[in-house]
């Protein structure tokens, strides 16, 4: 196979459409390591000037009118989607001239995909799945405006006892995983640095939910599973299995720490006609973390008046691993939460372009931009430790 066989391949794995069926709601929900398990139990670079194109658009609401804005999440609301439900709930997006409608998703790497595809104003996705897609097909590719997770969640949960005890004992091993989970689309940098072929490692593409994947694992049916730590946890503990008894975790961040993770992206063309309303969306999403920040509980009982399914023995933990590990990393004290350090996201790249053989190296502001960031006075900082 030469490198355009490649590259056409990737990109029509990358591109390709899961089902909506049974697919695995993405989130996450490690307080810590290792204090997760307790918890369980218990509760780029930016040009200088924006582009003069943005300066030709005007406010996003006139006369009183709001502009509706589709975001596709990575799952359905859950736990980790508090700040943007508080948000919602205390009008913070209707001050901005905003309709926010949030859609179901089916994984944080598919809403890289489906922004342009099906039409949507922007979503919240995975930052590897970004680039890898710019990488891959950079027209009407979306462009990050807001990183809330700046420490990666990604893992392959493997089962206590069994064959893998660290990462170069994937070789030869079935891991499963949805079809477009971010943690396998970040795998070949992870693999790599862990001094394997990612090709010597069997995937199993699977569109069963998250319990069932994980499940197979327990059973002994496939050596691990690709997912975030805590939506793993918190998928068997819907079928009455403890993950914390049951798995242990590889995870991403302790090979890979330049990545990040989950962010609010937008589509190019949203972003041009409607400058503001990107300015005051992101805003609104700031101002939603930082009263969820300061008052958990409250931002969950937003989040159970828009989902169906929240139950808080699993939500209420899933939300504080967000606050306390996803969005912890000791670069937010310093530049707060949404931004990244420049040198970083040029080597998350770099370590995307590499391994997965890309065919273009993405420059950082095609990823990410802090154009639409309120100032640092103003910006959410992580849970203090």
């Amino acid at each position: 196979m030469d490198g355009n066989d490649r590259n056409d391949e990737a990109l029509t794995r990358f591109l390709a459409t899961a089902s909506r069926e049974g697919a695995p709601e993405e989130g996450s929900m490690r307080t810590t390591r290792r204090d997760i398990f307790k918890a369980m139990g218990g509760a780029a670079v930016l040009a200088s000037a924006v582009s003069p194109a943005f300066a030709q658009t005007t406010a996003p609401a006139a006369s009183g009118d709001l502009l509706k804005v589709k975001l596709l999440l990575n799952g359905g609301i859950s736990g980790p989607h508090a700040f943007f439900c508080l948000a919602h709930e205390r009008g913070y997006f209707k001050e901005a001239g905003l309709d926010v409608e949030f859609s179901p998703g089916d994984g944080a790497a598919s809403v890289v995909t489906r922004i342009p595809q099906e039409g949507y104003d922007g979503g919240y996705g995975d930052m590897n799945a970004l680039i890898k897609l710019a990488g891959l097909r950079p027209k009407n590719c979306p462009t990050a405006v807001f990183v809330a997770f700046n420490t990666t969640p990604l893992t392959i949960g493997i089962r206590k006892g069994g064959p893998i005890r660290e990462p170069k004992d994937l070789k030869d091993k079935v891991i499963i995983g949805h079809p477009i989970d971010a943690a396998i689309e970040a795998f070949p940098p992870y693999a790599k640095i862990a001094g394997i072929d990612p090709e010597d490692v069997r995937i199993l593409r699977s569109n069963a939910s998250m319990a069932a994947n994980a499940k197979e694992v327990v059973d002994g049916n496939v050596d691990g599973v690709f997912g975030f730590v805590n939506t793993i946890i918190a998928a068997l503990r819907g079928i009455d299995i403890d993950g914390r008894e049951k798995l242990d975790f590889l995870e991403f961040q302790d090979l890979v720490p330049e990545f990040y993770g989950n962010a609010l992206m937008m589509s190019p063309e949203f972003i041009a006609k409607h400058p503001e309303a990107v300015k005051g969306l992101v805003a609104a999403v700031n101002r939603g973390l930082v009263e969820t920040l300061k008052d958990p509980e409250t931002a969950l009982n937003a989040v159970q008046k828009m989902a169906p399914k929240f139950r808080r023995e699993v939500d209420g933990p899933r939300l504080m691993g967000t606050l306390q590990v996803e969005m912890a990393h000791p670069e937010g004290a310093v530049h707060g939460i949404g931004d990244v350090d420049d040198k970083r996201i040029a080597r998350s790249i770099a370590l995307m372009v590499d391994a997965c053989r890309l065919p273009r190296t993405p420059k950082p502001e095609e990823i990410f931009t802090r154009a639409f960031l309120p100032p640092l006075e103003e910006r959410a900082k992580p849970l203090a430790k």
